[in-house]
């Protein structure tokens, strides 16, 4: 038994249970069970995912780093790499791109989403190993671990848990995500 309370085989892993349209659910790791949001598309096999379609993937995904807005709360405690954002950071989502899913530094010259946002989605990102080990083209690009709105509305594709809840999974010791089809 491991001295955060669940065991050594598999110790790290959460488990994301659907509800029935996939848009969200349930968060399991050893003792603790949140509810989070899934993607507007609902959750689809992996061999299914592709850009653009706001779907989460069935798949198991390992945690490969933190990153967090430092001028908005505190460093969270993860057993992962954790690293402070900056205004140009971003993430390139052009499936055309030979930085396609993957940190690039703004202003960028295709198509990209901006990590420092004005809202709190991003101010906590766990970077999930989505597509990435290789990347292929077109297949879906930064699968994250962030930050829900209030009321747990659909991500396009992440999986988001509220503040509190995020950086307790994150200090409980998390190391990959499977998600279950519905």
């Amino acid at each position: 038994m491991s001295t955060l309370g669940f065991s050594a085989l598999g110790a790290g892993l959460a488990l994301v249970f659907p509800d029935g349209d996939g848009r969200a659910g349930r968060l399991v790791l050893g003792g603790l069970t949140f509810r989070c949001a899934l993607g507007k598309g609902g959750v689809r096999p992996a061999e299914a995912k592709c850009e653009g379609d706001g779907a989460t993937p069935a798949a198991r995904m390992a945690l490969r780093r933190v990153l967090y807005r430092a001028d908005r709360g505190p460093v969270p405690q993860a057993i992962v790499p954790v690293e402070p954002l900056a205004p140009q950071d971003g993430w390139c989502d052009a499936s055309g791109h030979r930085s396609y899913n993957r940190a690039v530094t703004l202003p960028f010259d295709a198509s990209h989403e901006a990590l420092w946002r004005d809202d709190l989605v991003y101010d906590v990102i766990g970077v999930l190993g989505w597509n990435d080990a290789p990347v292929e083209r077109g297949r879906g690009s930064a699968i994250f671990l962030h930050l829900a709105r209030p009321d747990l509305a659909p991500t396009e594709g992440c999986i988001a848990l509220p503040g509190p809840d995020l950086r307790r999974l994150l200090a409980a010791g998390l190391t990959a995500i499977e998600v279950r089809l519905p």
